[in-house]
């Protein structure tokens, strides 16, 4: 996302956390969109609960594990990559240098990364994006019960609220339209080996 478009977007998102916090407690599945959620520990039940529910098959601690894993590694990468408080900051910092992470897709592949590590045997990861090959392009991280369509995950983002935890039905997110890449997903793991806990090359992508 180019800088000024980025800059924009954490100034918005940032002004809304109250929102957020109220959001907590809407229903799930209303039809509407504008549900955006945010884990404030790794233990936050609502996130576990509604991995755990995508299936009667998902199994409880993998839903335990996912959500734990997720909040531990914006935790860590937000310490690792000094990162700043508006996503539109951190980008010029990566893309001018003065930082090693922080982009989008450098989230969304050190959380695949991570995940994928679980091995995990009732859900599966897919690699979504919004606004591909643009200067918008935004990427992150859908989970789904095993077999479960694309479209009825649940997405995990730790870009947009700088490595705080934000999630949501995949089709409810207020600010994107997500599309899933396969071969995007077999891709980054095929890489697992060179950038898991390093530096993700750079990429002509902004965010």
């Amino acid at each position: 996302m180019l800088f000024h478009q980025s800059l924009f977007l954490g100034i918005r998102t940032f002004a809304v956390v109250p929102v957020l916090v109220l959001a907590l407690s809407s229903p799930w599945g209303t039809g509407h969109r504008g549900e955006l959620f945010v884990a404030w520990s790794a233990y936050d039940p609502s996130l576990r609960t509604r991995i755990a529910a995508l299936s009667p098959t998902v199994s409880p601690d993998e839903a335990r594990r996912v959500a734990d894993t997720a909040y531990m590694t914006g935790r860590e990468l937000h310490r690792e990559w000094r990162v700043a408080w508006l996503p539109g900051i951190q980008n010029f910092l990566v893309n001018t240098g003065r930082r090693k992470g922080g982009l989008c897709f450098q989230w969304a592949t050190e959380l695949l990364i991570r995940l994928d590590a679980l091995k995990l045997q009732t859900l599966d990861l897919h690699w979504a994006e919004s606004g591909p090959n643009t200067g918008a392009e935004h990427n992150v991280i859908v989970v789904t019960a095993k077999g479960q369509p694309f479209g009825e995950g649940i997405l995990l983002d730790l870009w947009r609220y700088s490595g705080a935890l934000v999630w949501t039905h995949v089709g409810m997110d207020p600010d994107y339209r997500w599309m899933e890449n396969k071969s995007e997903i077999a891709r980054r793991l095929g890489r697992t080996q060179d950038i898991a806990s390093k530096q993700i090359p750079s990429a002509t992508k902004s965010n």
